[in-house]
């Protein structure tokens, strides 16, 4: 059974930081495609990060520099560091693995972020 299990999700200040995890299980996780994705009521989901599994990385440019991808290929587990976080950050964040070889996409429950003063 596939599961994507994200935690850290929290209501923080503007200026905060919070780190997100995603723990897989039931996937080849060292050959899935890594990503982390976000939801604002009324938006549409958008790609907030990802990480390939040889390590490269991509971001939306409104998180750069802010936001970092890792992933930890022996615990099968995603992360995200957020600093300097905005209101406009403020989302249902999703944890999605892309297993290209086979053709799947797997998604977590998600997590929600809020970020205000």
């Amino acid at each position: 059974q596939v599961q994507l299990v994200e935690s850290g999700g929290a209501s923080v200040q503007p200026g905060g930081s919070l780190r997100l995890s995603c723990a897989a299980s039931g996937i080849i996780f060292s050959r899935n495609n890594m990503g982390w994705y976000r939801q604002a009521p009324g938006k549409e989901r958008e790609l907030v990060a990802a990480m390939a599994p040889f390590g490269s990385t991509n971001y939306v440019d409104s998180v750069k520099g802010r936001f970092t991808i890792s992933r930890d290929n022996a615990k099968s587990t995603v992360y995200l560091q957020m600093n300097s976080l905005k209101p406009e950050d403020t989302a249902v964040y999703y944890c999605n693995g892309r297993d290209v070889a086979a053709g799947r996409t797997y998604w977590g429950q998600g997590t929600q972020v809020s970020v205000s003063s």
